[in-house]
């Protein structure tokens, strides 16, 4: 029996920048965001929107009677949880009211978690047949006004339906997977804003992709020969690049083309949304299967990376009907419509995103949008509704 995601989504909240305008801004060259980190445009979070307001709306989009009826676990994952105690994944099964008789539970590993995630409701859907899971990957990627991560901020979410005879693609039992502790990005419990070396950050992804490619080939006797595309965890677009480099070499010029081509098709959404951590390798595969040259049997690698560090490397059967399971996704339409904010006003948008719970507060989000959004506090309890 095939297990696998049989639903994606993605959403995004409705304001942005340009990087080439930040840029400007801050007094560097264009060509260093646009080119050289490989961004074009970042997502902006109001102060109505947080992880949970995310994961839900994506989740919305997929989400039919049946799969409620079928969902018998909720799995959130995300670093930038509302929460000490309380899982984002609790708020979100009210919201999208699924049954109270299931398990919710939320994951944190960087960026990793996502796939944690996914991997944990393939073995219950492998146990389970008759039930399906839903994984939620949203995050915030929030380092700071005029730092150097700052080109490297976004927001989003992914939401996946996970089932037995998935439409979109099956999950191989094929994944290999490493951690160490590295000092690469951390967040201490006080911060609000997230730490990295970069440098490090970079060494250590292309080392753990490179590792874990070698171990992969050696235990399935695989080649690039054997794959139509990856998928790569993508904090800035220009990561995927790097990693892919260190293995082109082993394809003749007709495939290293081709999988150059499919690699930039992986980077259209992620260069227009920035981060979304535990979400970006998914965003990038929903990318490569709405862009990129995919048919029904190939292959595609999926590597997961998340900071501190811990890495996936595992492969997705393309299913016969996938085109028509993602041909209501319409990301284009989305990222087009989002208000395109000048750098005041992203400043602006930025610093009002802190709330005191010990103070009652109300958020300024529009009515009638038919979209979850984060109220403010009440008692020190944070308040959603859908509007």
């Amino acid at each position: 029996m095939a297990a696998g995601i049989d639903k994606l989504a993605f959403y995004t909240p409705g304001l942005a920048l340009d990087m080439v305008e930040l840029a400007k801004a801050r007094g560097d060259e264009p060509d260093k965001y646009t080119i050289g980190i490989g961004q074009s445009v970042q997502s902006v979070v109001p102060n109505y929107e947080d992880v949970v307001t995310m994961g839900v709306n994506a989740a919305k989009k997929i989400l039919a009677a049946d799969d409620i009826a079928a969902i018998d676990m909720l799995i959130f994952a995300t670093e930038s949880g509302v929460d000490n105690s309380k899982s984002a994944a609790v708020f979100a099964q009210k919201l999208l009211g699924l049954s109270p008789y299931i398990r919710t539970i939320e994951m944190k590993q960087a960026c990793y978690a996502g796939t944690f995630g996914l991997m944990q409701a393939k073995d219950y859907v492998n146990l389970h047949p008759d039930k399906k899971v839903l994984v939620i990957a949203a995050d915030i990627a929030r380092y700071g006004l005029k730092t150097a991560g700052e080109v490297t901020q976004g927001a989003g979410a992914i939401a996946m339906v996970v089932s037995a005879d998935p439409a979109i693609a099956e999950i191989e039992d094929d994944s290999v997977c490493m951690s160490q502790d590295v000092p690469d990005f951390w967040r201490p419990v006080a911060a609000t804003t997230a730490l990295v070396d970069g440098h490090l950050s970079t060494d250590i992804y292309k080392e753990m992709f490179l590792t874990l490619w070698t171990r992969y080939t050696e235990q399935t006797k695989l080649s690039l020969a054997d794959f139509a595309g990856f998928a790569f965890h993508l904090p800035y677009t220009k990561m995927g690049k790097k990693a892919l480099d260190q293995i082109l070499d082993q394809a003749t010029p007709e495939q290293q083309q081709f999988l150059q081509e499919q690699l930039a098709a992986s980077q259209v959404y992620n260069r227009q949304v920035g981060n979304l951590y535990t979400g970006s390798v998914y965003l990038a595969l929903l990318s490569l299967l709405q862009k990129g040259k995919i048919a029904a049997g190939q292959r595609l690698a999926v590597f997961s990376y998340g900071s501190g560090a811990e890495a996936e490397l595992f492969s997705l059967k393309i299913q016969e009907n996938f085109q028509s399971a993602i041909a209501s996704q319409d990301v284009d339409g989305m990222l087009a419509d989002r208000r395109q904010l000048s750098v005041s006003e992203y400043e602006e948008v930025f610093n009002s995103q802190l709330f005191d719970y010990r103070v009652d507060a109300t958020t300024a989000g529009p009515e009638n949008t038919g979209l979850c959004q984060f109220v403010g506090w009440q008692n020190g309890h944070r308040q959603y509704k859908i509007s």
